[in-house]
């Protein structure tokens, strides 16, 4: 479908709804979103098969702002993620979405927080919470969470959930809820448990699936074959030959993870690693980092690197070839989304080969080998990130805003606008991205100047994690 047709004026939203998404730069419906809304506005119950990055959660939140009365303090919906960077990310999402009507209160609900804050903010009446089973969980027995006026109940990336061991948590928040709820699953995979879950709390879901393959033409990949011990130099030389922006770099395992990165930084690479043992405040920083531009190169396993949604990816590198092709999938659509290119790298020794197969099976046509002497280094000066982050202590707890952090940078201590980059206000911590070049200066005049008319504390953080 082209042109109006995938528009969401299409859709039976309120115009001011409409006059918002516009401002957001939302025209044209994503698939998931064309095959999803009409379906979810009606009031029935969905499952749908869709990744990260395909617009579901604009999806799933259209569908539950319909459902919502704005001057009724309770709690009306509510989405389980499987990890608090998701939780965040559609919290942020909801926001953007909820613009467009008045005092929509969104409440995260996850682990890694104090509970007393969170018990503060439902006090005070939320109409959406967003979070993760077990901590959701926790706030239920505790009575914090009442759930009697909730119509639309979201599980996010439900195969996910379901790794992670959260089946019965999820069948007990689901009992919790009244019975005449909407329910909407979205899931990249359909593991059986998906079945099983459907069949205990949905009424006649209908079934989508939007298909899982790319365009031609938006990703473009090549294959490198190489020996084992040749594998962690090639990817400096990919790094040095391509130059990307910011690459995220697959690895299987987590030993494969620490040793690249400590390959790459020894070589004066911007790289950090992201695995499942990290504390949720490291992971937050790394995180933070990539996304502002203070870090180049992420190298991370797949399972710490699912529920992330990183705009502007320029690579992938697929260090290690899967053995699961669609996972192969998921990892490469990372790159090249919305209207950018997007190039991805992969790497295979001779006994990956039967993999490679199967994902050739999988897409439908052959793989683009290249020579490995192709590679040639650029102007010889490693990878920089062209940002470093400054972490402030204090964020929302403290009312501190974007502006305010800006404004100190832009007015006493006298840096230009072009000077600053992101800025990330967590609830307890403040990220900025600065220029490389004015780090130190910016670190020495924010330490002695005043933000929102308070001294603060700050730090540099090392992008040699």
């Amino acid at each position: 479908m082209t042109g109006s047709a995938n528009g969401f004026g299409t859709l039976p939203l309120a115009p001011q709804m409409l006059a918002n998404l516009a401002q957001l730069g939302y025209t044209q419906m994503t698939p998931i979103q064309a095959a999803s809304l009409p379906v979810a506005l009606l009031g029935k119950d969905l499952i749908a098969q869709a990744k990260t990055g395909s617009g579901k959660t604009a999806a799933f939140g259209l569908a539950l702002l319909a459902n919502l009365n704005s001057r009724r303090f309770a709690v009306q919906a509510m989405v389980l993620c499987p990890t608090r960077e998701l939780a965040d990310q559609v919290t942020t999402e909801i926001r953007r979405l909820a613009r467009a009507e008045e005092n929509v209160k969104v409440v995260t609900l996850c682990g890694g927080v104090a509970l007393r804050g969170q018990t503060a903010s439902l006090e005070h009446g939320a109409h959406i919470v967003v979070g993760t089973p077990g901590r959701i969980m926790d706030h239920l027995e505790r009575g914090n969470l009442v759930l009697d006026a909730l119509n639309t109940l979201v599980l996010d990336e439900a195969d996910r959930m379901l790794d992670m061991g959260f089946f019965d948590d999820i069948a007990k928040v689901a009992r919790q809820c009244p019975p005449t709820r909407q329910t909407l699953l979205f899931s990249a995979t359909y593991p059986e448990g998906i079945a099983k879950l459907s069949a205990q709390f949905m009424k006649a879901p209908q079934q989508i699936t939007v298909q899982a393959q790319h365009e031609e033409g938006k990703i473009r990949q090549r294959w490198y074959q190489v020996t084992n011990d040749q594998r962690l130099h090639t990817v400096s030389l990919l790094l040095d030959h391509f130059r990307p922006a910011s690459t995220l770099a697959f690895c299987n395992t987590k030993q494969q993870c620490r040793d690249l990165v400590a390959v790459l930084q020894a070589q004066g690479f911007s790289a950090m690693a992201l695995f499942g043992e990290l504390e949720q405040r490291e992971r937050d920083q790394v995180l933070v980092q990539f996304a502002n531009r203070s870090c180049s190169v992420l190298v991370a396993t797949d399972v710490a690197a699912r529920g992330l949604d990183i705009a502007q990816l320029a690579a992938v590198i697929n260090v290690d070839v899967t053995p699961d092709s669609e996972v192969h999938i998921h990892r490469i659509g990372r790159t090249g989304r919305g209207d950018a290119e997007g190039i991805v790298l992969n790497l295979a020794s001779m006994d990956e080969m039967g993999s490679v197969g199967k994902i050739e099976q999988l897409q439908g046509r052959e793989s683009e080998w290249h020579p490995l002497t192709e590679l040639t280094a650029g102007t010889g000066e490693p990878l920089r990130a062209p940002m470093s982050t400054i972490q402030i202590v204090g964020g929302r707890k403290e009312k501190i805003r974007a502006g305010d952090v800006l404004g100190a940078l832009t007015g006493d201590a006298g840096f230009s606008k072009e000077q600053v980059g992101k800025i990330n206000v967590n609830e307890f911590s403040t990220y900025v991205a600065v220029d490389r070049r004015i780090a130190q200066e910016a670190v020495r005049k924010l330490s002695t100047g005043r933000v929102k008319g308070k001294t603060v504390k700050v730090r540099l953080l090392d992008d040699v994690a």
